[in-house]
């Protein structure tokens, strides 16, 4: 047995001992012949590696809390609220946001399932705190087009499902189309090719969607309105239209819908209606400046599962 088998099984019997059994590091160490140390590496390795998945079921009275009262209100399957000082910042928000978000991605990913994957700085630090899961015959799909050019702190389209292919053992299919054509007939000849049909046939096969919202606004302004993608004569236009925010580039206006807004045209992302017919849409949202832009998903029935940090829920939940 070569030097990583061997710490695979030990690390696999000290996770059985600990969570399982509930045996003292100490009698732990003393059955696998090994420091009190050792044992506590093991079980962070354990974690690390995917072996070892922490769940928490909150067995309180929740009836008035944030979460139920955001799932009756909105008839979604399930809200995560994450607690965040409000005094930390909305960076610390994202990052905490994104942990919960990865741990509860792994919960609901299968082998044979697909899943499809919108690009954005939030998602990207989904990625950065994936757990790798090995499954078998998952495929990973990039949900809308473009790549960062003006923004080095998220990380490009191709990238990001890639991280989520690796960490799944799966197999990824990217978008390779900007993320708007300047005219709307040039999104429509490549719509007719086979190889971008592949690709939406295979967002209309997904199980699971991932997602942010968008939002020009604010400390966090979300990765489309940073890029050289829109112009002047675009922000007027989503001013005239009431654009509150984006879901993998396709502007929403307050009441959820999309319909009519011409930039939609030239915008390389699912139609919306995807979002409603698929078994879990989830939506990871950090920050007050994408309240207004998530109120609309809700309002268009865009959202299955909610991953939303403390602070902001409460002022969603103020606003009901």
């Amino acid at each position: 047995m070569d030097t990583k088998q061997k710490q695979l099984e030990n690390a696999l019997h000290a996770a059985q001992m600990y969570y399982y059994q509930n045996l003292p590091m100490k009698k732990i160490a003393a059955e696998l012949q090994v420091s009190h140390s050792t044992v506590s590496r093991l079980l962070s390795w354990a974690k690390d590696q995917g072996l070892i998945e922490i769940r928490i079921n909150d067995i309180r009275g929740r009836a008035d809390s944030l979460e139920e009262s955001i799932k009756l209100h909105y008839k979604i399957q399930s809200a995560q609220i994450v607690p965040v000082p409000e005094i930390a910042g909305e960076q610390a928000w994202q990052e905490r946001v994104a942990r919960v978000a990865a741990s509860y991605l792994n919960q609901y990913m299968e082998s044979g399932m697909v899943l499809g994957v919108a690009w954005g700085g939030t998602i990207n630090r989904v990625a950065a705190n994936l757990t790798p899961k090995s499954l078998v015959g998952v495929q990973v799909v990039q949900l809308n087009g473009g790549e960062i050019v003006s923004n080095p702190s998220v990380n490009h389209a191709g990238w990001l499902v890639s991280q989520f292919a690796n960490n799944y053992e799966a197999k990824a299919h990217l978008f390779p189309v900007p993320t708007f054509f300047d005219y709307p007939e040039t999104k429509q000849a490549l719509w007719r090719e086979r190889s971008i049909q592949q690709i939406l046939q295979l967002h209309q096969e997904a199980d699971i969607l991932l997602y942010t919202i968008g939002s020009p606004r604010g400390q966090l302004m979300s990765a489309t309105y940073m890029g050289n993608y829109l112009q002047e004569q675009d922000f007027a236009e989503m001013e005239r239209e009431g654009v509150v925010g984006d879901i993998a580039n396709m502007m929403i206006r307050q009441d959820g819908s999309y319909q009519g807004i011409p930039l939609n045209e030239r915008a390389c992302g699912p139609q919306l209606e995807l979002f409603r017919k698929v078994s879990r849409s989830i939506c990871v949202v950090s920050g007050y400046n994408k309240l207004a832009g998530l109120r609309a998903a809700l309002a268009g029935g865009y959202v299955t599962d909610l991953i939303l940090d403390e602070p902001t829920a409460h002022k969603l939940v103020a606003s009901i």
